[in-house]
């Protein structure tokens, strides 16, 4: 049996491009129902609007998983606003520069940098 052909570099880097954006798609439509699940019902589970923020913060290099990230700790603010701002921190950290991971966080920043 013959050896399979090496990929070019070109080839494998378009590749994972397109595996992490099919992956993005999907955890956007997976999050998608439950953050509205939250919303509608008016949870206050701490534990799983924090659950459902962790798992999403991986993926808001995409913009509609970023919404949904943005939509959840809008609504998370008003049940606990220290706990939110740290998910917007967690987010600068993780995804923005560095000039905007310097800007201190506080109730109006949150509410200035996360509007829809």
């Amino acid at each position: 049996m013959s050896e399979p052909t090496p990929l070019h570099p070109e080839q494998c880097f378009a590749r994972l491009a397109v595996a992490v954006q099919e992956l993005n798609q999907q955890a956007a439509a997976e999050y998608a129902p439950i953050i509205e699940a939250i919303l509608h019902t008016h949870s206050l589970d701490k534990c799983h609007i924090e659950r459902t923020l962790d798992g999403l913060l991986d993926f808001c290099g995409y913009k509609p998983a970023l919404q949904l990230y943005r939509r959840l700790c809008r609504y998370y603010w008003d049940i606990d606003s220290a706990a939110a701002t740290d998910y917007v921190n967690a987010y600068r950290i993780t995804w923005d520069t560095e000039e905007t991971n310097e800007i201190a966080v506080g109730r109006n920043a949150m509410r200035k940098n996360f509007k829809a």
